[in-house]
């Protein structure tokens, strides 16, 4: 089990891992051994989201997931095939928590009426410091 939130665990058999040869550290074994893990995760057909869940994740990881529905999360950053592994499903449990992570509303604010001034005051001034500057009788030649 892929423990993502509170309400989300994914079993492992929803999800499909994918070695080949890395391009990361490892000298010759990377010649040799498949390092490199990708972990697939059908998001249109997985029964542990919820309709809502599902359309929230398709609209935020929209980058990752092709055509087919699979969202893809690739790790080649450890030597060990077993240390990819672990990264890339901690990985994808983050990618997925902060997808279904609600937003909290934003509450409109007005801008208060002594900084809109004061921030007008600051322009009239430096619109004059320019000013001033352009008249400088000693910068002509």
């Amino acid at each position: 089990m892929v423990h993502v939130n509170q309400e989300l665990d994914i079993p492992e058999s929803e999800l499909t891992f994918v070695t080949s040869r890395s391009s990361g550290p490892g000298g010759q074994n990377v010649n040799k051994v498949d390092t490199r893990v990708t972990l697939l995760f059908d998001v249109g057909a997985s029964a542990s989201l919820t309709d809502e869940q599902r359309r929230r994740v398709f609209e935020r990881l929209a980058g990752r997931i092709n055509r087919e529905g699979i969202l893809r999360v690739v790790s080649q950053r450890h030597r060990t095939q077993s240390a990819n592994r672990e990264a890339v499903v901690s990985r994808f449990a983050g990618l997925l928590r902060d997808a279904l992570m609600e937003e909290r509303e934003r509450i409109p604010v007005t801008v208060p009426a002594g900084a809109n001034e004061r921030r007008l005051a600051e322009k009239r001034h430096r619109k004059r410091i320019k000013r001033e500057r352009s008249l400088d009788p000693s910068q002509e030649d």
